[in-house]
């Protein structure tokens, strides 16, 4: 879905904990996340760090979806 939503012309990043089915689907744009139960969130912090964690994943998201990317790109 991730390849035909870009060949639409509309960008797309694919969120994930594991990286390698992403890159097995094809997602240009690829943000890994933190644990499959959690992938956007961490409960064992406490609220404030949690809620930075997200915002970081959410910007990281966000970033890269403005950039420009030739094929499959990793955003570490």
């Amino acid at each position: 879905m991730v390849k035909e939503i870009e060949r639409a012309g509309i960008p797309v990043v694919h969120m994930c904990t594991i990286t390698p089915i992403s890159l097995t689907v094809g997602a240009n744009r690829i943000v890994p996340t933190i644990a499959i139960p959690h992938p956007l969130g961490n409960p064992a912090l406490a609220a404030d760090e949690e809620k930075k964690l997200r915002r970081a994943l959410v910007e990281k998201g966000l970033k890269a979806l403005q950039t420009e990317v030739e094929g499959q790109t990793l955003f570490d």
